[in-house]
């Protein structure tokens, strides 16, 4: 393996590297994106600039960091870069590609017959147990503890297939969690609401950090004998060098809970205002029902009182929104 220069800051922007596996997922992914955007527009429906821009930049902009610039020339290397690769494959391009719901656009721009398989395959028991929370939180944590302290991480070092294998294993470790919070999809238990969710990620964030910890502070080197193999010699100290990437991760895992969290409570406030217009429109058409009712009500009494029969009966007595205990109910009581 050659090694490369030394690193240096400008470096550290300029250098880059093809990575031909990455590459196909990055295209894929943006292709079958962009073909449900385009399925959208010529139906003539819209479809969020904002969120496409996140899916595209946020997202797989930060797949091609993480395997192609600098922090893959030089994690053969240096153990920092490669700790910041993972935290980003792990946690930052699962945001981004979940804050683009490509989910809901898949529902959505597929045919009628690919969307309830998809749907299908989105409630199976096999997602749902994938998903539930407790599960894909201890997936995440599980995930990094094993790369760091199983020879699983310096055996990806010297095998690239492995090493392949092992940014999918990342990235679909965090998606399983970050995807089916923030998707408008029903992915989760009904337990889940907006508190709940915003709960679970404040909670996520503190465990997400437990690995950069261990690794901070862990007195055994992480694949100590490759990196001190084949450390350069511009290197820092092999030990330094886990205590900066250990840094890093914690930094970055605390970084992206705040962005997180804000997503959670702009998706909370949002349902909440789509909540109350359609409770405010279905209010408007029941007020208009009741201030029908009492017009009615006294053309029918006439007419019984012409004809000799009485209208008044049980449902005449109490309307129904003094005796429902609904919350449309209480509304139009309050309104009286």
């Amino acid at each position: 393996m050659e090694t490369p220069p030394q690193l240096t800051m400008g470096r550290l922007f300029s250098s880059w590297q093809a990575d031909v596996p990455a590459l196909l997922v990055v295209v894929l992914l943006g292709g079958l994106y962009g073909w449900g955007v385009l399925r959208l527009r010529q139906r003539g429906e819209a479809w969020p600039v904002a969120r496409t821009a996140a899916f595209a930049l946020l997202g797989l902009g930060t797949l091609v960091v993480a395997t192609m610039s600098a922090l893959a020339v030089y994690d053969r290397v240096l153990f920092w870069p490669a700790a910041v690769q993972n935290i980003l494959l792990d946690l930052i391009a699962p945001l981004g590609l979940a804050l683009g719901d490509p989910l809901r656009l898949a529902l959505r721009a597929l045919p009628e017959r690919g969307a309830a398989r998809a749907q299908g395959a989105l409630t199976g028991r096999l997602v749902r147990l994938l998903t539930f929370p407790l599960v894909s939180t201890a997936l995440v944590l599980a995930t990094e503890l094993t790369i760091y302290f199983t020879p699983y991480f310096e055996t990806a070092l010297a095998d690239n297939w492995l090493h392949q294998l092992m940014y999918l294993h990342l990235l679909l470790a965090g998606s399983l969690f970050v995807l089916p919070v923030l998707t408008r999809e029903e992915a989760l238990p009904a337990w889940c609401t907006h508190p709940v969710r915003a709960g679970l990620v404040f909670v996520d964030g503190i465990i997400d950090a437990v690995p950069g910890i261990v690794v901070m502070t862990h007195g055994t080197l992480i694949a100590g004998a490759w990196y001190l193999s084949h450390s350069p010699s511009w290197a820092p100290d092999v030990q330094h060098d886990q205590q900066l990437g250990g840094g890093a991760m914690v930094s970055i895992a605390e970084l992206v809970a705040l962005p997180f969290l804000l997503a959670i409570l702009v998706q909370w406030a949002r349902t909440e205002r789509a909540e109350t217009v359609a409770l405010d429109r279905r209010l408007d058409s029941e007020l208009e029902v009741v201030r029908a009712t009492p017009a009615e009500a006294s053309t029918g009494t006439a007419t019984g009182a012409e004809t000799g029969t009485s209208t008044e009966g049980p449902d005449l007595v109490r309307p129904w929104w003094e005796t429902e205990n609904s919350e449309v109910a209480h509304r139009i009581r309050g309104q009286r």
